[in-house]
């Protein structure tokens, strides 16, 4: 099986993983699902969950997509007549509870072929990272070191490269370097190379999607019940403006997916239902909430 193929099937066989198990700690809501087709090729599946007992709203995608590569696209890579086929899981999952953190993953694979259909190209990337709105230090720690633990196999170097590469990217840089959420890993461009073949990159890429649910579950059941007022809320909603902000301005992926003419409703499932902003606006000096903003600097979380 070529490794295309062979990322294809892992992606729809962790999609259903995943929707199964978050179904199962929300306990009412359940995972709708929408079968699309891109008209310039290929196609997605696209599962959605809302107005759970602990998911506010969230979604779990996957997508395997072909053609003629966009011209915006083509002019990025410096090609020509170009195909390509990217596929991928997507996931952003937004919680009710203000204690429990958003999360965020994605896994892809991307390949380019020239006009006989022979591969030119091919790269992973991908990575997940967490954006609480209220953190205990441990809680922060558990998440980073579940990647760390799927990173560590591969190579020690690999998580605090790729820990520092997330740290960079999950910044609004129009807030001052602001970041979303406290981070988690980030890789792209994962090319074969005469140090690891493609096995080795999907194996990688693999073990971290495969973390996943170590990360987040066990912060998910730990918090879901923790008491929340209106001024928690308000906060969390304060605090998913900013999520808006990064996934509109600064996000790779939403970008990609509006310049090939991806599904807008898939693209736009990243946003959460609820934000707020309001006006320079600064916590309480003291408060959980100002605390917060201190856990956003990037830090060791795993020698805590």
């Amino acid at each position: 099986m070529s490794i295309k193929n062979k990322f294809i099937t892992f992606i729809h066989d962790l999609q259903n993983e995943i929707c199964q198990a978050l179904e199962q700690i929300d306990g009412k809501a359940t995972f709708q699902e929408d079968v699309w087709e891109r008209p310039g090729g290929g196609g997605g599946r696209t599962r959605v969950i809302a107005d759970g007992n602990v998911f506010e709203k969230g979604g779990v995608n996957i997508s395997v997509v072909d053609g003629d590569l966009p011209p915006v696209m083509a002019e990025q890579f410096g090609v020509e007549n170009t195909q390509f086929m990217a596929c991928g899981i997507s996931l952003v999952i937004h919680p009710i509870n203000p204690f429990v953190p958003t999360v965020h993953a994605n896994f892809r694979y991307f390949e380019l072929y020239d006009q006989n259909g022979e591969l030119k190209d091919s790269w992973f990337g991908g990575g997940a990272d967490l954006t609480p709105y209220y953190l205990e230090e441990k809680d922060g720690s558990h998440f980073h070191r579940a990647f760390k633990d799927a990173c560590d196999p591969f190579g020690s170097e690999l998580y605090p490269m790729y820990k520092k590469k997330c740290d960079e990217y999950f910044v609004n840089k129009h807030r001052n370097n602001e970041a979303r959420g406290i981070g988690g890993i980030f890789y792209d461009y994962l090319r074969p190379d005469g140090e690891k073949n493609a096995e080795e990159l999907l194996a990688f890429s693999k073990a971290n999607g495969n973390a996943f649910l170590k990360a987040y579950l066990p912060l998910v059941e730990k918090n879901k019940n923790v008491v929340y007022d209106e001024s928690h809320r308000n906060w969390q909603a304060y605090r998913r403006g900013r999520y808006v902000e990064f996934n509109l301005i600064h996000d790779r992926g939403t970008l990609f997916g509006l310049k090939t003419g991806g599904r807008i409703e898939s693209i736009f499932m990243s946003l959460p239902p609820i934000a707020r902003w309001e006006y320079d606006f600064h916590p309480v000096s003291g408060s959980p909430e100002s605390q917060l903003l201190e856990w956003l600097k990037p830090r060791d979380w795993i020698n805590v």
